[in-house]
This record gives C-alpha cells, structure tokens and sequence, in this order.
C-alpha cells in the first residue's frame, strides 16, 4: 500500500458515495489507474465494504451504554454461547473480547433508560456464563466513527 492507496482511502472515509470519476479527480489520478487501485483496495481486503452512518437519534436510539461482561470461566464452549447470544441481541452495536477483567465490552444503545433497564434485565443479565456485568452510561459522544489514520 502507497501514498496513492492512503490518500483513496481518506477520500472513501470521509465520503463512501463518490464517483470512480470524482475519487480520481480528488486523488490526482486517471481514471483507469484509480479504478484499477480501488478494485485491488476491495479485493484485498483494505476496503471491507460501503455503508451509510445513521444518526442514532434520528431512529430513536439516543440512550447508550457501555456494559462490561466477566465470564464465570473461558472455556471454548462457554465464550462460544456467549458470543453467539450476544451476536443475536440488535441493540448490542459493538462486542468486543478484551484481554484481562473484564472479558467483554458491549455498547448498547436504546431509546432510554427504561427500554436499556429492560434490555439489561431480559436478555444481557441473561447472557450465558456471565458471572458479572457492569454498565455505566454514556454522557456524551466526544469522537465517534473517526476516519482511521
């Protein structure tokens, strides 16, 4: 990957619906080099895929919190049920496995604080071989979906 790849990926970041055309222009390249660098970018990997960001506020989900998980123990079959349920649940937007105590953090949103009490209480106090969760809630967004570097 060059300075060229770098500088179509910035430009992808800050803006996934520009044309082949209007990338190329940005990127100071022709058109077919730019196409052929952005297929290369996709097949390889690099680029994993196109999506619009959506406002949580705007579909009512305004609410977040950020729940740690510690497991009762981390045997394959326990963190594979685990990951599985938490997989399942749709308000879980972020699931990540840690190194240490704890063993998992969730970012959950909902519309409030009464739907997450219920969305706590009915499906991640539920979660299988948890031994704890403790959530804290999230007062305001400071970065968020930041460009990677």
């Amino acid at each position: 990957m060059d300075d060229v790849d770098r500088k179509i990926l910035a430009e992808l970041q800050q803006d996934g619906r520009l044309t082949v055309t209007e990338l190329a222009a940005r990127v100071r390249l022709s058109l077919s080099p730019c196409h052929r660098r952005l297929r290369d970018l996709e097949r390889s990997g690099a680029i994993r895929g196109y999506r619009a960001v959506v406002d949580p506020e705007a579909l009512g989900l305004g609410f977040e919190a950020v729940v740690f998980a510690t497991m009762q123990q981390g045997d394959r079959d326990t963190v594979a049920a685990f990951e599985e349920a938490v997989a399942a649940i749709p308000h879980v937007v972020l699931a990540q496995r840690l190194f240490g105590d704890p063993d998992y953090l969730l970012r959950v949103v909902s519309a409030d604080l009464p739907a997450f009490q219920r969305l706590y209480d009915e499906r991640l106090a539920t979660l299988p071989g948890v031994r704890r969760l403790t959530s804290t809630l999230v007062m305001k967004q400071v970065v968020r979906d930041r460009p990677l570097p």
